[in-house]
C-alpha cells in the first residue's frame, strides 16, 4: 500500500515538473525529456523498498511556482489523510515562505496549515491560523466552523457561544438549540464552583435561546431542589413534557422526589397517570407501581404492570412485571419466575441505556454532546427508541 502511496506522490511531481520544463522549453526542446537526477534518485529509494527518503526527495524536488502549487497542496491533503501530519505542514509551510505566491494560494495554504495543526492537536495555532482567515470571504464559514470545533475541545463555552452566533449569521442555520446548551455547560461549570448567582443567569439564558432545552429545565430543576424549593423545581420539570417527551424519563425521579418533599403523593400518582396515558415509558410506570405497591399492594401492582406491558411490550417492562410477581409467589412458580427474572436482568445489563439517533453510539449514561459524531441531543434514553 505505502508503494502505491509513493508511487501517486511520484507522478504528481512528475506532471507538475514536466508541466513546468515545458514552460521552459518550446516544443522541439520538450521531445529531448531529460529527467531530473533527483527524480531517479527518488526512483532508485522506492526500488530499494526505502519509500520515506523517496517522498522527501520527490518533494524537495517540486520548486513552487504557479504550476505546481495545486500539486504542492494536494500533496499535502493527501499527507494529511494518511496521517502524516509533519510532512503535511511542513509542505503548506514551505508554500506560505515564499513571498512571490499569490494571494489566493497563500490564503488556501493558510487554512490548510490550520487543518493540519488541528489533524495533529495543536488547537492553539489553529486557532490562530483560523482567526486570521476567517476574514477571508471563501473560507469564512469553514474557518468559523473550525473554530466551534476548537472552542468546543477546549470548553471555552464563551468563544463558542460568540462563535456559533457568527456562523448563525453566515449560513442562515439556527445554531440556537446548540448555543444553549453551551449556556448549560456555562451553568455546570459554575454549580461546581457554587457560584449561585450564575447558575441562574445562564440557565435563564439557555432556555431565553432555546425554550425547548430539556437540559436547561433538568439543570434548573436540581438547582431548586438543592434550595428546598420544590414547587419552583416542579414547574420546570413539567415543562420537558412538552419540550421534549423523549426525556421524560430523565425527570421522573425528580419530580416524585418533588411531590414527596410537599407530601403530596397523590397529586404524584395523578400527574404520573397523566403522562403515562399521554407518553407510555417504562420508567413512569416503575414509579408509579412502586406507589400503587405500596398503597394497594403487591398484586394490585403486579396486574397494573401486567395490563401496561400488553399494550406496550419490551423487555424492560417485562423485567418489572416479573420482579412485582416475585415478592407474592411461593414454591415452584417462584423458582421459575426467579430464572426468568436472572435471565431478563443479563439481557438488559447487556444492552445500553442509552443511544445516538444520529450516528448509532451507545452506552450507560446520557451524553448530551455525542462522543461518537459530536452532534448535540441526539443520544436518547433507549426506552423511548423501542417505543
Amino acid at each position: 500500500m505505502m508503494i502505491w502511496w509513493v508511487l501517486l506522490i511520484s507522478a504528481l511531481v512528475f506532471s507538475a515538473w514536466y508541466l513546468g520544463y515545458q514552460a521552459r522549453q518550446n516544443h522541439h526542446d520538450a521531445l529531448k525529456l531529460n529527467l531530473p537526477r533527483d527524480y531517479l534518485v527518488g526512483l532508485n529509494f522506492l526500488l530499494n523498498e526505502e519509500p520515506d527518503k523517496a517522498v522527501d526527495v520527490f518533494i524537495k524536488m517540486l520548486e513552487v511556482d504557479s504550476n505546481t502549487v495545486e500539486t504542492h497542496l494536494a500533496v499535502g491533503k493527501l499527507f494529511r489523510r494518511r496521517g502524516e501530519v509533519d510532512r503535511a505542514i511542513r509542505i503548506h509551510q514551505n508554500l506560505i515562505a515564499r513571498p512571490q505566491l499569490d494571494k489566493t494560494y497563500r490564503e488556501q495554504s493558510l487554512y490548510e496549515l490550520g487543518q493540519d495543526y488541528m489533524s495533529a492537536g495543536v488547537l492553539d495555532r489553529a486557532e490562530r491560523i483560523f482567526l486570521d482567515v476567517v476574514g477571508v470571504k471563501e473560507y469564512s464559514v469553514p474557518a468559523l466552523r473550525a473554530l466551534l470545533d476548537i472552542y468546543q475541545q477546549e470548553k471555552a463555552w464563551e468563544s463558542a457561544i460568540q462563535t456559533a452566533q457568527k456562523l448563525e449569521l453566515s449560513t442562515k442555520i439556527n445554531k440556537q438549540p446548540i448555543i444553549a446548551h453551551y449556556y448549560c455547560e456555562l451553568a455546570e461549570q459554575a454549580m461546581a464552583k457554587g457560584q449561585h448567582e450564575q447558575v441562574s443567569q445562564y440557565l435563564k439564558q439557555a432556555i431565553d435561546t432555546d425554550a425547548n432545552c430539556v437540559r436547561a429545565s433538568l439543570l434548573q430543576a436540581r438547582f431548586d431542589m438543592k434550595n428546598n424549593d420544590y414547587k419552583t423545581a416542579l414547574r420546570s420539570l413539567k415543562r420537558i413534557k412538552n419540550q421534549n417527551p423523549d426525556y421524560l424519563s430523565e425527570a421522573i425521579e425528580d419530580l416524585a422526589s418533588c411531590y414527596e418533599g410537599l407530601e403530596d403523593e397523590e397529586k404524584l400518582v395523578s400527574y404520573l397517570m397523566q403522562i403515562l396515558d399521554e407518553h407510555p415509558h417504562v420508567p413512569v410506570v416503575l414509579i408509579l407501581s412502586e406507589r400503587i405497591r405500596k398503597r394497594k399492594g403487591d398484586k394490585v401492582a403486579a396486574k397494573y404492570v401486567a395490563d401496561y406491558v400488553r399494550r406496550y411490550p419490551s423487555l424492560h417492562g417485562l423485567h418489572l412485571f416479573i420482579n412485582l410477581y416475585m415478592s407474592s409467589a411461593e414454591g415452584r412458580a417462584r423458582e421459575d419466575l426467579t430464572i426468568l427474572h436472572n435471565l431478563t436482568k443479563k439481557l438488559l445489563s447487556d444492552r445500553p441505556d442509552y443511544q445516538c439517533v444520529s450516528c448509532g453510539f451507545s452506552g450507560k449514561s446520557l451524553h448530551w454532546q455525542c462522543p461518537g459524531c459530536k452532534q448535540w441531543s441526539s443520544v436518547k434514553p433507549v426506552h423511548c427508541l423501542e417505543g
